[in-house]
């Protein structure tokens, strides 16, 4: 089974950029389809972003289009968030999560999940 463990996370004002970082151990994550979520107290998770098995193709929130990019780097067992001109409603604890089958929208999907980090967006 992979485990999953995010950093980068912080405080950042508004306008700036942060880096999150998604390490995986136990197994390879060449097979997975990976995903970042987001949540604020009191909400569901909500989806970010996801990159398949190979990286070939990347889908994102409208909320975040344009502004984050998501990679990885299968070798390094690694997945990435970069997030650039970041808001206040940026503001959340971002999770990283891998899906077995193809990735989706839907966090019941996912397999596994990491324990999360905080992102606050001062204004």
């Amino acid at each position: 089974q992979v485990q999953l463990v995010e950093s980068g996370g912080g405080l950042v004002q508004a306008g700036g950029s942060l880096r999150l970082s998604c390490v995986a151990s136990g197994r390879t994550i060449s097979t997975y389809d990976m995903a970042w979520f987001r949540q604020v107290p009191g909400k569901k998770r909500a989806f970010v972003a996801s990159i398949s098995h190979g990286g070939r193709n990347k889908y994102y929130a409208d909320s975040v289009k344009g502004r984050f990019a998501i990679s990885r780097d299968n070798a390094k067992n690694t997945v990435d968030l970069q997030m650039n001109s970041l808001r206040p409603e940026d503001t959340a604890v971002y999770y990283c999560a891998a899906e077995s089958g193809v990735a989706t929208m839907w966090e019941s999907e996912y397999d596994v999940w990491g324990p999360g980090t905080q992102v606050t967006v001062s204004s």
